[in-house]
């Protein structure tokens, strides 16, 4: 009987990571964010209203589009 030993090379992995930013997009996002808050909560006559305003507040930009496009006869 003879006796084998297993060896297993182990080879180090490296990993290239890109990190990319938004930084002035997610800056400018931000600020509409709490500007359209502002307007919608300010615009609120009852507490739905402004929650409801909370939320459009979020998805501010999909407003502002469909206005343009509204605008531009698309």
């Amino acid at each position: 009987m003879t006796t084998e030993t297993i060896t297993h090379e182990v080879r180090p992995t490296t990993k290239v990571v890109h990190h990319t930013s938004n930084g002035a997009g997610g800056a400018i996002y931000g600020l509409g964010m709490i500007g359209a808050w502002v307007y919608y909560i300010g615009q609120a006559a009852t507490f739905w209203l402004g929650v409801l305003g909370f939320l459009k507040g979020i998805v501010w930009p999909a407003f502002m589009v469909y206005t343009l496009m509204q605008y531009l006869h698309m």
